[in-house]
Order: structure tokens, then C-alpha cells, then sequence
């Protein structure tokens, strides 16, 4: 696998995540106590997601100090899905 890189930066979050056809989303019914577990939905939607607005999921994102690890491509050179919510160190 190539390098992930870690971002907080918004724009930057969102334009890989639009590239890949990725919607900002958040696990039903998980927002007790807290914002909910965010999830990116690639293609035809997850019966266990829910869609929220960008304004939403960066909210959330914010308020839990989350970092968005990501690769950008594969090692064999293909455009890489990858990615994971980690705590900002």
C-alpha cells in the first residue's frame, strides 16, 4: 500500500471524498451521547448510514477532534478508496 496521509483541512477532506463519489454519512441511530460515528458512502447507500449535509458531518468531525486518514492511490496505481477517522494527536 502507498503512504496515507492525515488532514483536517476541510476542503481538502471533501474534494477526495467527492472525487471517489464518496457522500458524508454518519451511522443510524449512533448519535446518542455525541455526534454519531461518521462513515463515508461510496456509490448505492448503506441500509446501516445515513446521509447528513457537509455542514453536519464537519460539525461533527470538529466537535470529536477527528483527523481523516486517507491514500490517494494504490500501489498498483489505481485510485485508492481508503480511508479511516483517527483522533488528531
Amino acid at each position: 500500500m502507498t503512504a496515507a496521509m492525515t488532514t483536517t483541512n476541510h476542503d481538502t477532506i471533501r474534494k477526495w471524498i467527492e472525487a471517489r463519489e464518496g457522500q458524508p454519512a454518519r451511522v443510524k441511530n449512533a448519535n446518542e451521547g455525541g455526534g454519531g460515528l461518521l462513515r463515508v458512502d461510496f456509490g448505492k447507500p448503506e441500509d446501516t448510514l445515513e446521509k447528513i449535509s457537509w455542514d453536519e458531518f464537519f460539525k461533527i468531525f470538529d466537535e470529536e477532534k477527528l483527523a481523516f486518514l486517507h491514500q490517494d492511490m494504490t500501489e498498483d496505481g489505481q485510485t485508492s478508496r481508503f480511508c479511516k477517522f483517527v483522533n488528531r494527536d
